[in-house]
């Protein structure tokens, strides 16, 4: 599903580009505003590129801000840790999980300190370009919102056709997660409202109660689509050329990116996340500075789309779970059984 997500914003995102062209005068204005952000360089073939990623200095890479090196090796590894023995393993978790604390505490931070700087690089952009750079950012808003519908709305023939429920049926066990969703912009805290979503749908609770976690933490359907479409947009921005070669690049490492991603705000993880396919595709890196501070509408596109995504995916797999009564299943997942 999220190859597919990545291969539908490379069909997408160039038609969306085509049919409504971002116009010449604003993107000509943002450029010259962030005259700094230069094209990464050429695309290496397919086979080099990916290569090319299996870091052999793993400092190196950290240094240069090789995001996609830094998540295959983070994959690599963890993966590694499962085999050790169980003391070693106990240490490496205990020690990771602290470093985790430590960076929530600086992600508090900047998220705190962080608005002064996008603000701060809004007004410079704003000043230079001046009016034909909020044009530009609603447009580029509405394209990458619309290949997140796109790909959300696929959702539904999943549930039905997968999950065997009726459209209607599934649209409005739905739309409560989805309106948490549109409130929030979590997708951990529309947690409880599909858990009770899929319980309309008839999922038992021991299915829901582990697929639907999961989901949330792992599987975010929107998200290579999305990342993809950000980056294709930008490499539009500056004029790089993008070949269908190109293209199923990225394809690839927005599909990587998205295995190692964090389960943070999107205005977070915007940079980390979109960074490495921007890169893959010979795009600059220095507007996702500036687009991180129109993130919040696309944001929300993005959670209703998992959270839709995350219901029919649980729904289809509760149908090979087996008929398991949902007063059963509650009772396995309160071990009053």
């Amino acid at each position: 599903v999220l190859a597919l997500s990545a291969a539908a914003a490379a069909i997408l995102t160039p038609l969306f580009l085509q049919i409504w062209p971002l116009p010449q005068e604003s993107a000509a204005s943002l450029r010259a505003a962030l005259a700094g952000a230069e094209q990464v360089g050429p695309v290496p073939p397919l086979g080099e590129f990916l290569a090319a990623i299996i870091p052999s200095n793993i400092v190196k890479a950290a240094v240069e801000n090789a995001f996609l090196s830094l998540i295959i090796f983070s994959l690599i590894f963890a993966f590694a840790i499962t085999q050790v023995i169980e003391e070693a393993r106990t240490l490496l978790v205990n020690f990771f999980a602290a470093v985790r604390d430590v960076m929530l505490v600086v992600i508090n931070w900047v998220l705190w300190i962080g608005p002064i700087g996008v603000g701060a690089l809004a007004l410079v952009v704003g000043a230079k370009a001046g009016t034909g750079a909020f044009g530009a950012l609603i447009h580029y808003i509405l394209i990458v919102s619309g290949v997140g519908l796109v790909v959300a709305l696929f959702a539904y023939p999943v549930a039905v056709l997968g999950g065997r429920v009726k459209l209607g049926r599934y649209a409005r066990a739905a739309l409560p997660s989805q309106a948490v969703a549109l409130s929030t912009q979590s997708s951990l805290a529309t947690l409880p409202v599909m858990i009770e979503g899929a319980s309309e749908l008839r999922v038992p609770v021991a299915v829901s109660g582990v697929t639907l976690p999961l989901a949330v933490a792992i599987f975010r359907a929107t998200g290579p689509a999305m990342n993809f479409a950000v980056a294709i947009y930008v490499a539009e921005w500056f004029g790089v050329p993008l070949s269908p070669a190109t293209l199923a690049v990225g394809t690839v490492v927005a599909t990587l990116t998205s295995l190692g991603s964090v389960s943070l705000p999107g205005t977070v993880s915007y940079v980390s996340a979109i960074a490495p396919v921007s890169s893959a595709i010979g795009a600059p890196i220095a507007p996702l500075g500036l687009l991180v501070a129109v993130e919040t509408i696309p944001d929300i596109m993005r959670t209703v789309g998992n959270v839709t995504w995350d219901l029919a995916a649980s729904t289809w797999l509760s149908r090979g779970a087996g008929k398991v009564p949902l007063d059963e299943a509650d009772a396995i997942l309160r071990n009053d059984g």
